[in-house]
């Protein structure tokens, strides 16, 4: 059953989703967004005020920049009084990072943003971007009976599966199930009836206002350990010209290299003021780094815990704190607490 009071936004930035297969080459291309709409006419059947707007040209998800984020934050913050949700059409490649950004960029939150895309294009007979586009707009659009956002997070709905934002991660380049929330459980699911978990769900605080961020600094690095990874790597890295953090991706439970030179590059990086957040290179689990001796030397070398929050989290919430030119010790606690429900600290 659907309101037709309820006005939902839907933004195209490019992406599977919006391409067209060249009968010629067989390349995929982007199309008119307005093409995509013919595509499912289904959309006509919804009572809400569907709006749309479309990035020209559409850019590939792999293009995607902070630039880019600034600029969805900037369109949703602009109509955020005129519409009840908002939802994005986003290639794959990158979308873990774009809501994992937004979600540190729409401060106070409470509407839902959505995104969605999908693995096949819409024109094509077997795709799933038709039900992952209308279902992401029932999501975008549910309301509590009191008349409050059923989801008042950024999302990323795929494959049945509503998830938090910055909890996601694509896991798949080939079927329909792309993403996967590892370490926090998934805040709806959709089948015969779209089935919300309310327990999981974050709230904003009442009676303050969305808040809306635009800066960032990408002076940052992630750097995975290996075994018989060099020193001279090591270096080279923690001395890049202008680096500010260090997303070190460790082994199992948070644990490192105990050779002596590497403990002591890390401390030296540390003390310039450079942050380093050790995360685990494991699909799922969290950051342990009392639990082992390689761990606890980290901790005493500067490095900070990243709990059990994403590679694509760790980054873009590194680069969204740098942009606000806090000192080093502020980033370093603010990594260490939760401001959008991105990690769990036991």
């Amino acid at each position: 059953m659907t309101d037709d009071s309820t006005s939902v936004l839907l933004i195209y930035t490019g992406g599977t989703i919006g391409m067209i297969q060249n009968p010629e080459t067989g390349a995929l291309e982007s199309f008119n967004f307005d093409h995509l709409l013919n595509f499912v006419p289904e959309l006509k059947r919804f009572n809400y005020h569907i709006s749309t707007y479309s990035f020209e040209p559409p850019i590939d998800s792999s293009d995607m920049e902070p630039y880019h984020w600034a600029r969805l934050v900037r369109i949703v913050e602009s109509n955020y009084d005129r519409y009840d949700g908002f939802v994005i059409l986003h290639g794959t490649d990158t979308m873990a990072y774009t809501a994992s950004a937004m979600s540190f960029m729409l401060e106070n939150l409470s509407k839902p943003v959505i995104l969605t895309g999908s693995q096949l294009p819409m024109g094509m007979l077997r795709t799933d971007g038709k039900e992952n586009l209308i279902t992401a707009i029932e999501i975008a659009a549910a309301k509590n009976p009191d008349g409050t956002a059923m989801v008042p997070e950024v999302c990323i709905y795929f494959e049945s599966d509503l998830m938090r934002g910055n909890r996601t991660t694509k896991i798949n380049a080939e079927k329909f199930n792309a993403f996967k929330s590892y370490n926090y459980p998934c805040l709806g699911h959709s089948g015969i009836d779209i089935k919300i978990k309310p327990e999981r769900v974050r709230r904003p605080l009442p009676g303050k206002p969305l808040k809306a961020h635009y800066l960032f600094d990408t002076n940052v690095v992630v750097l995975t350990l290996f075994p018989g990874i060099q020193e001279c790597l090591i270096s080279s890295v923690f001395h890049i010209e202008g680096l500010k953090a260090v997303v070190m991706k460790t082994f199992g439970s948070g644990n490192a290299p105990q050779k002596p030179w590497f403990i002591r590059l890390i401390k030296e990086a540390s003390e310039r003021g450079i942050v380093i957040v050790n995360i685990t290179q494991c699909q799922s689990g969290s950051v342990e780094m009392e639990r082992y001796e390689t761990g606890r030397q980290l901790l005493e070398a500067g490095v900070i815990s990243g709990y059990d929050s994403t590679p694509e989290c760790a980054l873009t919430k590194l680069m969204f704190l740098l942009g606000h030119n806090l000192p080093p010790d502020q980033v370093r606690r603010l990594m260490n607490t939760s401001l959008a429900g991105e990690i769990t600290k036991e």
